[in-house]
């Protein structure tokens, strides 16, 4: 019994210890913006979606400033299916035409959206579901691809549809959510100046708010551990310019080099710093922003 006893009190201590050792990490990015991108991936799983939805409600509760943008490929290419409407990929981006954008706002404004916000209201915090068309969060800009593959000299432009990237980012919707103590989960849909609506890469519009919000934080889950070396060995840590070294050498390839010129990116236009982590693992969130050297790999601005 008594054996039992001090068991039962060294755990505590244990919990008391790591509790302890988490407040300088509280500290540091209290009433800080932290943007976080979650997959549409990772949505099929109701563990995943729940685990994430305590995590980002953990994050509010001591202090910082959550902000969610989320995908939805496969949510799409499920009801795409269901319609029967065919959809093709040009390196990685879906040919949006006018049928499939409307199938596209739908799933990524509805279902997925709101799938995120019930978690969240589950999960004990108060989330709202918007659109980057929401108090002109995203102006898009049609995104004209250059084919590579071609075999002629000269350039030859592909219309991806109404495929877009953010041209402006207008972040008071997001500041006066944040301001009532509201959790903002964004599908990354966004209102051209022609008045028509763009898909945008859920990446590619994180990167974007991170930038504008001047985020402490962009983490991008993902179903990687982070960035590899020619050894498959993480990376824990990078500059702007190593970075870039890495997509010049080739050492990163495929798709990861579009997610790293988002971190890139973001850094660069405002964000402190960006990472780049699984998502799969149970608490992942808490352990990249509680712990010293974090569970990803982040990317910062050049050492001066």
């Amino acid at each position: 019994m008594n054996k039992n006893k001090e068991q039962i009190q060294s755990e505590w201590l244990k919990k008391a210890d790591l509790l302890t050792e988490t407040l300088p990490f509280m500290k540091r990015y209290a009433n800080k913006v932290i943007v976080v991108k979650f997959g549409g991936n990772a949505m099929g799983k109701k563990e995943y979606v729940s685990s994430f939805a305590e995590d980002i409600v953990l994050l509010q509760q001591v202090g910082m400033l959550p902000i969610v943008v989320h995908g939805g490929g496969p949510q799409i290419g499920e009801m795409l299916s269901k319609l029967k409407i065919k959809t093709e990929f040009i390196d990685g981006l879906r040919v949006t035409d006018s049928e499939t954008i409307d199938v596209v706002e739908m799933v990524l404004s509805g279902v997925t959206n709101k799938s995120i916000v019930t978690a969240i209201s589950n999960a004990g915090a108060k989330a709202v579901g918007i659109s980057g068309k929401d108090g002109n969060l995203i102006t898009a800009k049609r995104l004209m691809k250059i084919d590579e593959n071609s075999d002629s000299n000269v350039e030859r432009a592909i219309d991806l549809g109404f495929v877009g990237v953010p041209k402006k980012i207008d972040t008071q919707v997001i500041k006066a959510l944040i301001n009532e103590k509201m959790i903002p989960v964004i599908a990354p849909v966004g209102m051209g100046e022609d008045g028509l609506t763009y898909n945008i890469n859920a990446d590619t519009a994180t990167g974007a708010i991170s930038a504008s919000m001047k985020a402490s934080r962009m983490i991008m889950l993902t179903d990687v551990s982070g960035v590899l070396d020619e050894k498959g060995k993480l990376i824990p840590e990078l500059t702007i310019n190593e970075a870039l070294d890495l997509i010049k050498n080739k050492v990163v390839v495929g798709g990861m080099i579009p997610k790293l010129r988002t971190c890139i990116d973001a850094v660069e236009g405002g964000a402190e710093a960006s990472v780049i982590m699984d998502g799969r693992m149970p608490h992942s969130l808490l352990l990249e922003l509680f712990t010293e050297h974090g569970v990803g790999t982040i990317i910062r601005k050049n050492d001066n």
